[in-house]
């Protein structure tokens, strides 16, 4: 079965390690950050968000965009129907992906703002757009204080974002204030770790290798799973309609060693990770394949996602 080396075949395991190793070594002195959308806006306080910087952001744009979040945004999009003219702002933007597709929705007539607070992220985001012409203009901002005037926005998106704010409820209430009566807010947040068996299996795995606390940052995308709460904050962040719903999308992997180092490559991991002596690596990624065995197909692997997906009414 591709993608199953590291197990079974210990030649083609160090052949590979080889290669890595010297990638993942360049980031072991680098603060990184976000990958699964760990952290885009941070679970600490200000003074402690991790940032990123080196090739963090191109890591998360080249295996978790394609992967992850390119078919959740397409998704999120597909959740309301943008006009031509409206104005965009897209929260916690990570490399842009939400914005680079709101902006085919409302033309050249329309405007995209995307904000994060890390500017690796942005940095990245404004270059994949700099030479296509889309009209995207980017700002490090954090969640909780936006920096725009209310009724500044007919549509604010925010995928994967608000589990990790340090105050949810002031940034749902900055939302509300930036939008136009009427305006929609679209959110994603993933599930409860028992949906989601991937994160199971990649934070179990680091914990067991890298230290408990790896493998706590790893469930933290989990973290604002139960519905009733995430409608409760909805609610009392100043939105007087939502619409929640259960999202289920496959993520397949046919390369799994391959993307699981190129997620870890996108986090403050990154020099833990490089750290291990390769025989720990190899069994830190064999011990997630195991973890993820019921899932394999004649293609890789295939393993259900779960979000719930919010559609809310200033």
């Amino acid at each position: 079965m591709r993608g199953y080396g590291y197990c079974r075949d210990g030649q083609r395991a160090a052949q590979h390690h080889a290669s890595t190793d010297r990638g993942l070594a360049s980031l072991a002195s680098r603060p990184l950050s976000v990958a699964f959308g760990f952290n885009k806006e941070g679970d600490m306080s200000s003074q402690e968000q991790w940032q990123l910087a080196g090739s963090a952001p191109e890591s998360y744009e080249r295996y978790l965009v394609p992967g992850i979040f390119r078919p959740w945004a397409e998704d999120l999009i597909e959740q309301i129907a943008m006009q031509p003219g409206e104005c965009v702002l897209d929260v916690a933007c990570g490399t842009g992906i939400v914005a680079r597709l709101a902006a085919q929705r409302v033309g050249a007539t329309g405007s995209v703002m995307g904000l994060d607070l890390n500017p690796g992220m942005v940095a990245t985001a404004r270059a994949l757009t700099s030479s296509t012409g889309v009209p995207i203009a980017w700002r490090e901002g954090a969640a909780d204080a936006l920096p725009f005037a209310e009724a500044s926005f007919d549509v604010v998106f925010c995928q994967q974002g608000l589990q990790f704010f340090p105050d949810r409820l002031a940034a749902l209430r900055e939302m509300h204030r930036i939008l136009r009566p009427g305006g929609r807010l679209v959110l994603s947040v993933w599930r409860a770790l028992l949906h989601n068996p991937y994160v199971v299996a990649l934070a179990g795995a680091v914990a067991r290798h890298v230290s408990p606390e790896a493998g706590a940052s790893m469930r933290a995308p989990c973290a604002f799973g139960d519905i009733e709460a995430l409608r409760t904050s909805i609610r009392e962040g100043g939105f007087r309609e939502s619409r929640i719903r259960i999202a289920v999308r496959l993520l397949r992997m046919q390369r799994v060693e391959e993307f699981i180092l190129g997620q870890l490559a996108a986090t403050p991991l990154a020099g833990a990770v490089a750290a291990l002596a390769v025989s720990a690596r190899e069994a830190l990624l064999c011990e997630i394949s195991e973890a993820l065995r019921a899932y394999r197909d004649d293609e890789g692997v295939a393993v259900p996602l779960e979000a719930h997906v919010v559609v809310a009414q200033a």
